[in-house]
């Protein structure tokens, strides 16, 4: 057992492939517009602050991406900016579903949990 926090050497390569994976997915979305970038971070900060929290401290330090990764596990806050763009993402993909028609069952149960997940995203507090 790793003596310094008393995790098997196992989980904590496990919590490192979770943190390394989502900084992978994190890089692509940067260049790839449908994939976030953020969220990725998020997730990696988390699985890192388990596995190596130095890599997580390097990540809140980051110079693009550490204050919005602090200000959301400090308060829970979402720049307005990013609330725009996840309502407006949201609101584009419904529109082309609604265009594809897949069904009204389908369009409701999306519509509902795409309208949570706003909710959610606006109800957050702003840096």
């Amino acid at each position: 057992m790793d003596e310094s926090n008393g995790m098997g050497k196992g989980r904590r390569r496990l919590w490192l492939l979770v943190g390394h994976g989502a900084v992978g997915l994190a890089t692509a979305g940067a260049f790839l517009p449908i994939l976030p970038t953020v969220p990725f971070l998020l997730v990696a900060g988390w699985a890192y602050a388990r596995g190596n929290p130095e890599l997580r401290e390097r990540m809140r330090n980051d110079p693009r991406f550490g204050r919005a990764i602090r200000e959301w596990q400090d308060r829970g806050a979402i720049p307005v900016k990013a609330k725009i763009m996840a309502v407006g993402g949201m609101s584009s993909s419904f529109a082309v579903l609604a265009l594809t028609s897949p069904g009204y069952p389908v369009l409701a149960g999306t519509g509902l949990v795409m309208a949570g997940a706003a909710a959610y995203v606006v109800s957050r507090p702003a840096p």
